[in-house]
Order: C-alpha cells, then structure tokens, then sequence
C-alpha cells in the first residue's frame, strides 16, 4: 500500500505554501457573486452530504470521503484511537479480505490513501471515472460492515506506534512542535498529538477502535466530494445505490474541553544530537473561522501573506535580505479547525549567527507591526496573491475536494467556501493591524528552539550545516494530520 510521509508538523515551509492556496479557500461569511469551483451538491435521505466539482480536463475522478471526527474527539487518556482505527479501516470487510483494499485499487489504476486530523479523518481515491462504481462500492461497504479481529487488530498496533517512533520520536523537530503544542493548550484536546502519546497508544485495542467506529463513522457524519469527470446527475445514481442503502446512526455532538485563558510566555528548547542547523519558532493560539474573535480570521489570512508569503513579505525582505540573520523565515495561519486556530512563525539563523540574535530581529519586526501597523499598500497586493492563487486552484483535481471537506467537517459550508474571494477582496488595513494586535499583541504564545546537543545556550550556529533541521513552525490547515 501506497504509503505517504506524514504530514509534519511544519517544519516543511515548502508545504504549507503549496496547501495555502487550495486549504485556505473557507470562510465564514455569506454566499457573495464570487466563485471558486462551481460545485453542486446534494443530501442522501441517510443525511450523507455530498458536494461534485466537474472538471472535464480528463478521464479521472478524486473521491474522498470525509468522516465528522477526528484525534480531538477521543476519550480523555485514549489517544490515538482515531489515527489507530484509520490503519484498521484497510484491514477488511465481509466482502475484502484484509489488506485487499488498496491493492484493489492499484490493479485498477488509481491510488488510494487516508489521513487523520484533529477534526476529522478522510480517505481518498484518485482513479479513473470508468472505475468509480468500483470505489464507491468497496467504500461504502467499509462503511457499513467493517470487520477485524484481534488478531489483525494487535499487530497494527504496532505498526502504529513503530510510525510514531520513526515520525516523531526519531525526529527533533516534530519532538520539539509535539511539546510546543501541547503548552500552548494546556487544556484542549489540540495539545495531545495526533497520533497519540506512546504509552496510550500501547494500551489500545481492537474492542477501543472498534467502539469508536460505531459511534462515529455512519452516513450522516461522513461528506462525500468527487472531484473530476463527472457531474451530480452522473454521480448521484451511484451515491444512492451504494451510500444510500448505509443506514444512519445516532452520532452523539462533538463535546470538547474549553481552552482557558493563559498568560505569560512560555519556552522550551531542545539539544538533540541529530541537529545541525539550529531553529527558532513562536506559535500563538488565534481565532478560527468558527471560534473565538472569528471576525479576525479573513484578515489574519492577509496578515499572513504580508508578513511572510515569499520572498517579497516583510519578515523575509527583512531578515533575509536586508539584515541577514536568517537563512529562512517564513509565516503561517491555521483558521479552519473546529476550535481555536494558531498562528506560527519559524525561522533558521544564517550560519555564524546566533539564535537569540535572529529572535531578537524577529520581535523588531512585530514590534514595528504593532506599533505602526502593516500599509495600505502591502494589504492590496497581498489581496491580489490571494484572489488569483484561489482562481489557480480551479485547475487542480483533488484540491477542490480538500478544500470542501475540510470545509464541511469544521462547521463550515459549501458558501462559504465560494464566497471566499470577496471576503478576502473585503479585508481593509484597519482589520489587519486590529487582527495583528488582537493575536501578536498578547504575550501567551510558546517559542520554541531546537539546538545541536553540543550547544551549552542558545548560542552560534555552526560554520557548516550539511544536513539542516528545517526550523519549526505552526502547521498549515492539515498538518498536524498524521498520513498513513
């Protein structure tokens, strides 16, 4: 089976601008003349949502199927079920053997794969349109009748956490944003990894996924969007017909612990002999399009393209360029959870220089922001970046249905996502700098710095650093998302 990296949390600069463009396209706001994909939709009479993009470009489909639950909503002290029971879902059914699923789908063309995330967990094939009967067939079947044994259950468990071992403990970087998080909630859900801490994850088994399986994954917490060759007319005969005969279940509300207020800055650094280029991070809790001061959310999405969208945004023009303290700096935002978002910046020291130095030019930046607030200029050509990314990713096959799932598990709607052009287009200055000093004004965030085992402090960079840490940073919309 086809297997993914996971997805890091964000130490990979270069991924989290990929994903801006097509994560990015939700919003909160009202259905405007805008548009990004066109969809349509339709509702099963189970409550199963589905959501069709026709892209015409070629003979080829993107199904995903999106499941309303996610690492956030495990028991307290059970974590990782979700992720766990992920890997269980390729592990059979009455009518698949186990491990059969994805080899299926490779003797059919395609390439399947699922991830899970704090708020939900999706599982997608991208195959030809003349096979998507087969699909739909074999998804809506693990739906409804998956079937795995202890015996299949026990040596899956040690898949997982021989993943957690190479994905997060064997890497200094995912350690060092694993603690970061975990500080900055002190109390929610989003502080426990993803994946799960080792030891839960030890006592897990197949009676706990399973339990989690018949509670939350029935047609009426599950999204389905197909993206490519085909419409709603074309799709929806085979939606009812395979999805359509999936009973629903009660499914009960998704209850959280509420983050309390936090104050002072908290820090953690780490020595790790696997370093050689040192790393600076500060991550803040922001709000999301759903929770907290939602009204800020479009406008730190600015916020972030200004300050660090490419080598023309503020921290780079002046870390890089101008004062050349950092090899790299880079910005990032997550407005689309269920909950709180967070808002990260990360950047790497220049060789020779010294981390305490780089975070002392990085707070100037901020400072400045604070104080005299982002231009009117800067905003409108942030603005333009923004609104012609969302018209570029029209083109792609499975963005759109990334882009409508994540949407869709978090609170929001398939408006939203349309209208997301002329709530950017909308964004004034004033809502910048209000959003800057309402996020980057508090001093509750947690800064992190990774150093090599060798440095006594947070001291110099080595002269040479053949093999480079990427520094770590706050993860864009789907990290945190572990991948099989």
């Amino acid at each position: 089976m086809t297997r993914f990296p996971a997805s890091r949390p964000m130490p990979r600069l270069r991924a989290a601008a990929a994903g801006a463009a097509l994560l990015a396209l939700v919003a909160l706001s009202p259905p405007a003349v805008a548009k990004v994909f066109d969809p349509e939709t339709f509702t099963l009479s189970n409550g199963m949502q589905v959501v069709v993009v026709t892209n015409r470009r070629a003979p080829v489909v993107s199904h995903m199927l999106w499941y309303k639950v996610g690492a956030a909503d495990e028991p307290p002290g059970r974590s990782g079920i979700a992720h766990y029971l992920e890997h269980l879902m390729f592990k059979g059914t009455d009518e698949i053997p186990s491990g059969e699923f994805s080899k299926i789908i490779a003797r059919n063309g395609g390439r399947d794969n699922a991830f899970t995330s704090y708020d939900y967990t999706a599982y997608f094939q991208n195959i030809a349109r003349d096979r998507l009967d087969l699909v739909m067939k074999m998804e809506a079947d693990r739906m409804a009748d998956l079937s795995f044994t202890e015996e299949v259950a026990r040596p899956e468990l040690a898949v997982v956490m021989e993943e957690r071992r190479q994905r997060t403990e064997n890497d200094p970087a995912s350690r060092l944003w694993e603690q970061q998080q975990s500080m900055l909630f002190v109390h929610h859900p989003y502080g426990v990894p993803i994946i799960g801490w080792m030891h839960e994850i030890a006592k897990l088994g197949r009676d706990d996924a399973f339990a989690f399986y018949r509670t939350w994954y029935a047609p009426n917490n599950a999204v389905l969007v197909v993206s490519g060759d085909i419409t709603a007319a074309e799709l929806k005969p085979l939606a009812e017909k395979y999805y359509g005969a999936v009973a629903a279940r009660p499914v009960p509300p998704r209850q959280r612990t509420e983050e309390p207020p936090t104050e002072g800055e908290r820090r953690i650094t780490l020595h790790d002999g696997q370093v050689r280029q040192p790393s600076w991070s500060r991550v803040w809790k922001a709000p999301s399009y759903t929770t907290g001061a939602k009204e800020h959310a479009y406008a730190l999405q600015v916020l972030e393209t200004v300050l660090g969208g490419g080598a023309t945004s503020r921290l780079y023009r002046t870390l890089v360029v101008e004062q050349k303290v950092a090899a790299g700096v880079s910005m990032s935002y997550s407005p689309t959870s269920l909950d709180l978002g967070t808002l990260g910046i990360s950047a790497t020291p220049m060789p020779g220089s010294e981390v305490a130095t780089l975070e002392t030019a990085v707070e100037a930046v901020l400072a400045s922001v604070l104080k005299d607030g982002v231009t009117a200029e800067e905003v409108a050509t942030a603005k333009t970046r923004m609104v012609r990314e969302a018209t570029f990713a029209r083109d792609s096959l499975q963005g759109p249905a990334y882009a409508f799932g994540m949407a869709l598990t978090t609170g929001q709607t398939v408006e939203d996502v349309e209208a997301w052009p002329d709530r950017i287009a909308a964004v004034t200055p004033e809502q910048v700098n209000a959003a800057a000093r309402a996020v980057l004004g508090r001093d509750d965030h947690v800064t992190g710095v990774l150093l090599p085992e060798s440095a006594a402090s947070a001291g110099a960079t080595p002269a040479a650093a053949p093999t480079a840490v990427p520094p770590t940073a706050v993860p864009p919309t789907t990290a945190g998302s572990h991948t099989r």
